[in-house]
């Protein structure tokens, strides 16, 4: 398309108009455009201008005006902005202006790319805010309006974020009620929720059961696991609510806890929450039952006890055309399920302070227990017949628990372990950031060189698996950026929440890094340091290497990487960096790579001159 020409012929089309005194209205037949148009002196000379005009005379006036402005200003390659000086021709022009429109479109996803990584800097700064439920939530409905790719990144900062406050302290409200949210993807009336169930216990086993529900209907994956450990957590909220004694939500949460951490394959703690409900008051209990859509796959005496449940109630409808009652179908009586699982994880556990004595007393108190309810469900009767029939012995004797055990202080409040928590964190986290980088790479990988794996490699070295990271993720990475030509490579944002991830000797790095540039003014959310993918890649493989023992041979290989990796990431800090900075007016992180690169580079060498390679 002409489109000069096509400018010409709509001026030469004004210029008869204003000849006319005549501009057609667009919308309105036979109508002026203005109110009033003489033939003035000036309408005329503006007519015989516009009559002059041609399509060289309009090219060279936009090719002086526009065009060699934007290739000065904005290309920011002298290259194209030189062909400028020579377009005596069409051919010429055209091939100036080709050059500088490829010029551009790549600059344009290059800067776009800039903004969605400093969007990536910004992300962990929302956190210095306490209110960390709230702040979650409002980022969250602004950040899935500009990308979705920034909420899976947000959802990652956020699990990163607790895990590392969870390290230090004990896991607050706050930070459970977030937890709670991103799982659930609850809304603000979640929000109001979660608040008032802090200080209620039956809404904080209202929640609990929000979770487990989801749990039994959800297949085996971490974010599951960590729904388990979130569940547990509401349960001992709800212990230590001031309105738990005032009925059997006491016993329920501790028949619950009991559910959760016999199905994690915790006996001992699985024995001691059973034994508050077992040994309570049996009027204590009955306010409330198990529900079956609740438990996780737990063994095949639930599993059938349910079926048949359902089965039989179905008999009963269908058959005796009774009215079906569904909400007594899959429930079970909080003390006998409590017995069943003390039980039963007496006879599982295997351990010395286990004895092969009977539990006599302990299957007496089960069988009193049964004869002696008021109220049971047919899930009940069938438990109760599957453990009578089954045979849970070692060498043909029952397992029970010594004395000692079996006088064990009941456990009527406590508090969440959270270590295993904070590294189910930092694996999902791990999880949701490998999806980010997918969903990245999808978008500019066209531009940017952007491996996918670099926070599993982070996260399997911080694990000990070296040889994982060296062979599947570290060495696949630096293949894939020297082949990408090394340059643009995507960012780590060196910050509390990601710091955790990586070994002290990075982290004391960063560390120095900071001291020595006190003189910078920052604010708290600011992130000071950014790393790239090559040189953490590089940093990782030298590592790995040294601590498997690697030969010179690909030590030296590594060093020749490390090599290539110092002029790619010195041209990288002026281009395209720099122009985003002169573009966008923000002050971007201290980058880190020359001196990452410098410690990588020393560990080999100190590494070979002690001759601890193998050749």
């Amino acid at each position: 398309m002409n489109v000069i020409g096509i400018c010409v012929k709509l001026l030469h089309i004004l210029t008869d108009w204003l000849s006319d005194g005549r501009c057609q209205h667009y919308f309105i037949n036979n109508c002026n455009l203005f109110d009033s148009l003489d033939n003035s002196q000036l309408v005329q000379n503006t007519a015989h201008i516009l009559q002059t005009v041609t399509e060289t005379w309009l090219a060279e006036w936009f090719v002086n005006n526009y065009i060699r402005k934007c290739a000065r200003d904005h290309c920011l390659d002298n290259r194209v902005s030189r062909l400028f000086d020579d377009i005596s021709t069409h051919v010429k022009l055209q091939n100036a202006v080709s050059a500088l429109v490829d010029r551009r479109l790549n600059i344009t996803l290059t800067l776009a790319w800039l903004r969605f990584a400093m969007a990536q800097g910004v992300i962990p700064g929302l956190y210095c805010h306490p209110l960390v439920l709230r702040v979650y939530l409002n980022s969250m409905t602004e950040l899935s309006k500009l990308d979705k790719n920034l909420s899976v990144y947000f959802t990652a900062v956020t699990f990163l974020h607790i895990a590392f406050k969870a390290s230090r302290n004990p896991l607050t409200d706050e930070m459970l009620d977030t937890l709670s949210t991103v799982c659930l993807q609850s809304t603000d009336v979640g929000l109001r929720r979660c608040l008032s169930a802090r200080h209620s216990s039956v809404l904080s086993l209202s929640q609990a059961a929000k979770l487990m529900k989801v749990i039994a209907n959800n297949s085996h994956s971490t974010v599951q696991l960590i729904e388990i450990e979130l569940s547990k957590a509401y349960l001992y909220r709800a212990l230590r609510c001031k309105d738990s004694d005032t009925d059997s939500i006491c016993y329920l949460a501790n028949g619950y806890l009991a559910v959760l951490y016999y199905t994690a394959g915790q006996y001992r703690k699985a024995i001691d929450h059973s034994i508050v409900v077992t040994r309570s008051h049996p009027s204590q209990c009955r306010s409330h039952v198990v529900q079956g859509e609740l438990l996780p796959k737990m063994d095949n005496i639930i599993d059938n006890a349910l079926g048949l449940a359902v089965f039989y109630q179905y008999v009963r409808t269908a058959a005796l055309n009774q009215q079906q009652q569904t909400q007594y179908v899959s429930v079970f009586s909080t003390e006998l399920f409590a017995h069943y699982l003390y039980s039963r994880c007496q006879s599982v556990v295997k351990c010395h302070e286990f004895t092969q004595m009977s539990s006599a007393d302990d299957d007496q108190r089960y069988k009193k227990c049964f004869s002696e309810s008021s109220e049971m469900f047919v899930t009940d009767v069938i438990v109760f017949h599957s453990v009578r029939r089954a045979r849970y012995s070692a060498n043909g004797q029952k397992m029970g628990l010594s004395r000692e055990q079996t006088t064990c202080k009941p456990v009527t409040s406590g508090q969440l372990d959270t270590s295993e928590l904070v590294e189910l964190l930092q694996q999902s986290a791990v999880e949701h950031l490998t999806t980010f980088r997918q969903l990245e790479a999808r978008e500019f990988g066209s531009d940017v060189t952007i491996v996918t794996t670099d926070f599993e490699a982070l996260y399997a070295y911080k694990l000990g698996e070296y040889q994982r990271c060296l062979q599947l993720l570290s060495t696949q990475n630096v293949q894939t950026c020297i082949g990408g030509g090394g340059g643009r490579t995507s960012l780590i944002f060196a910050c509390s929440e990601f710091i955790q991830l990586m070994d002290d000797d990075l982290v004391c790095l960063i560390g120095l890094t900071l001291l020595i540039d006190l003189s910078r003014k920052r604010e708290p959310k600011d992130v000071a340091c950014l790393v790239y993918q090559l040189s953490l890649s590089l940093y990782l493989m030298t590592q790995c290497q040294i601590k498997l023992h690697h030969p010179v041979t690909s030590l030296a290989q590594t060093l020749d990487y490390i090599e290539f990796a110092r002029h790619q990431i010195r041209h990288f800090s002026t281009f395209p960096m720099a122009q985003y900075n002169r573009f966008q007016s923000v002050n971007l992180p201290q980058v880190i790579d020359p001196l990452l690169l410098k410690l990588s580079e020393r560990k080999i060498l100190r590494y070979i001159s002690e001759g601890r390679s193998f050749v």
